[in-house]
């Protein structure tokens, strides 16, 4: 602790208006998260996992707002995120296939028999991961009108899955 109170480590950069050193890549279990293009409100990160060729990327996406270096507790959730990363995105796939079957989600009957299909009526996962630790996975490509055009959020609590919502222009 400072005299003032504050803890060393939380409070940026010793310049009046200087913005803090956002590093260009972060390397969270294995995988390397580059810095990307955002808006100044906020800092971000992605990367994908490496896929054999033809095989559908996934990815991962780190979001901090306002824009600073990544806090550990933000860091440890991203690790658990990429570590386990399949094991999510098949929670994900389940939780899916049992709740947009409600009829609140309204897909018509030949969605509802394509959710019993193999392969799942959607691909591409992407999860974001944000400063608060909250999270979710995005299936970008959706067989599903729900889901057009931008995909398919699911939020987890933890890394369980809590709710399912087609992504779109709002």
């Amino acid at each position: 602790m400072s005299a003032d109170g504050v803890p060393p480590n939380s409070r940026g950069s010793e310049k009046p208006g200087a913005e803090p050193e956002l590093p260009a890549t972060l390397h969270i279990a294995g995988l390397a998260l580059s810095r990307v293009e955002s808006p100044p409100s906020l800092a971000c990160w992605s990367g994908d996992f490496p896929v054999p060729a033809g095989a559908d990327p996934a990815g991962v996406n780190l979001v901090i707002e306002p824009p600073a270096p990544p806090q550990p507790a933000t860091l440890r959730r991203a690790h658990d995120v990429v570590s386990r990363f399949d094991v999510l995105v098949a929670r994900a796939v389940e939780y899916c296939r049992v709740r947009l079957r409600e009829e609140r989600y309204g897909l018509t009957a030949e969605e509802l028999d394509r959710l019993d299909l193999p392969e799942p009526p959607w691909g591409l996962p992407e999860a974001t991961v944000w400063n608060d630790r909250s999270w979710m996975i995005r299936f970008a490509e959706s067989g599903l009108g729900m889901g057009d055009p931008y995909g398919i959020l699911v939020t987890f609590d933890g890394t369980r899955p809590v709710d399912v919502q087609g992504a779109d222009d709002e």
